[in-house]
């Protein structure tokens, strides 16, 4: 029996406008589109396309200058700061193209951090870090800080870190960005084991190629708008 697909993410007619100086920039400008649980997607552009603020938009990492972020159902598009990172510290997981490893803290630590602001108890987390970095393959560098480990290695701390909440969402900015073609091809093996048990994967990336072997569906951005979708031939 098929598991239901629900709208996991859902944008209408969203725009996020900046002011600089006399001129209104539209970063990104009217854009509707659903992500349903359980998909593998891929936002697309080229640099200055806008895929950026979508990434922020779509995380919740950010609020729109018009139009509705649905996010499991709930609207989120005008909560307070402190209300929308609650719920995006339970929904969502990220993965960031610079990893955003805090350098003082060490790899099992840094999944550690957002389970702290959870509430989860000291014992469960201590366990959950470690079977996540079990996890990507990292239980013999657990106590090594970022400055110790490899580009590759600090991507799959990101990774685990961001499983830490068991989220139902993973979005991944530019995950293979900083890595060579081997390494980064690892990685995504791992978001493609992630989608195989189950987990939302969204991907931000200007590369087609990784768009078109992983994703499910790609949403295609350009001058803020969305060009076209596309959908894998199954």
């Amino acid at each position: 029996m098929l598991k239901e697909m629900k709208d996991i993410i859902v944008l209408e007619n969203v725009a996020k406008y900046y002011h600089m100086g006399n001129s209104i920039i539209r970063a990104v400008d009217g854009v509707s589109l659903k992500i349903r649980s359980g998909e593998f997607v891929a936002i697309m552009g080229p640099s200055g396309s806008g895929k950026s603020t979508m990434m922020n938009l779509v995380g919740s990492l950010d609020i729109p200058t018009k139009g509705s972020i649905f996010l499991d159902g709930h609207n989120i598009s005008h909560l307070e700061e402190s209300e929308l990172a609650q719920i995006r510290g339970r929904k969502i997981g990220f993965v960031f193209q610079q990893f955003n490893l805090i350098p003082n803290l060490t790899a099992k630590e840094n999944v550690i951090l957002p389970m702290i602001f959870q509430g989860v108890n000291v014992f469960e987390r201590e366990k959950k870090a470690e079977e996540l970095l079990k996890l990507v393959e990292l239980e013999e560098r657990m106590e090594h800080y970022p400055s110790e480990l490899s580009g590759g290695e600090q991507q799959r701390v990101a990774i685990a870190r961001a499983l830490s909440n068991n989220p139902e969402v993973i979005l991944a900015d530019e995950p293979t960005g900083n890595l060579d073609t081997k390494t980064g091809e690892k990685v995504m093996a791992f978001f493609n084991k992630l989608h195989k048990q189950g987990k939302t994967i969204v991907i931000v990336t200007h590369d087609p190629k990784l768009a078109l072997e992983h994703a499910n569906i790609t949403y295609w951005i350009k001058d803020g708008k969305l060009e076209k979708t596309t959908k894998k031939k199954t």
